[in-house]
């Protein structure tokens, strides 16, 4: 079972190293456990027979120990009348493209290796792209994400990089105001 490393360990704060391609069995069984984990996170009788767990919408390989650079993604999102499903296994992603407006969450963001609160705005770029393999259809792909999706995004990618959300929470102005920014 994935046992979450906390944000008191010194390897979270490590850089991740890219994962060669192609994959390797190893890696493939780490990624397929990692997202088993996260949707794990979002079952109602799971949480309630361990309540040590916390539901998740991203997990990056440091988050589990391994500084390899994977993450996975999974929630359900309303689009129009519809519930969609957003799930990756990204396997060296790199933003390629960035916004120059920004976003943050209104209620704040949070983390799986993270317990305390940490108030304060986390001002994000409001859309992205990234380049990455994903594991889960087995092809490199390119994800433009807007609001949410990219704020999850750029979250889990800063797990790779060794930085966690309240690195980008001003100290001296915890809810300083971008002019501009987007609430979401």
């Amino acid at each position: 079972m994935i046992k979450i490393v906390k944000d008191n360990v010194p390897s979270i704060r490590a850089k991740s190293e890219p994962v060669p391609m192609p994959l390797s069995a190893e890696d493939k069984a780490t990624i397929d456990e990692m997202l088993k984990y996260l949707r794990l996170t979002q079952d109602e009788k799971y949480r309630k027979k361990h309540p040590e767990c916390r539901e998740g919408v991203g997990l990056a390989a440091p988050q589990i120990g391994v500084n390899k650079r994977m993450l996975v993604i999974s929630y359900d999102k309303q689009d129009g009348e519809e519930i969609v499903k957003v799930e990756y296994q990204l396997v060296n992603p790199r933003i390629i493209v960035n916004s120059i407006r920004k976003c943050y969450l209104a209620s704040g963001e949070g983390c799986l290796s993270v317990d305390q609160e940490h108030p304060g705005r986390v001002y994000r770029d409001f859309k992205i792209v990234v380049d990455a393999y994903d594991a889960l259809v087995g092809e490199q792909v390119k994800i433009t994400a807007r609001g949410f999706d990219a704020i999850v995004l750029q979250h889990e990618i800063d797990h790779l990089n060794g930085i966690l959300f309240y690195d980008h929470i001003d100290p001296k102005n915890p809810n300083k105001e971008i002019p501009g920014s987007v609430a979401i």
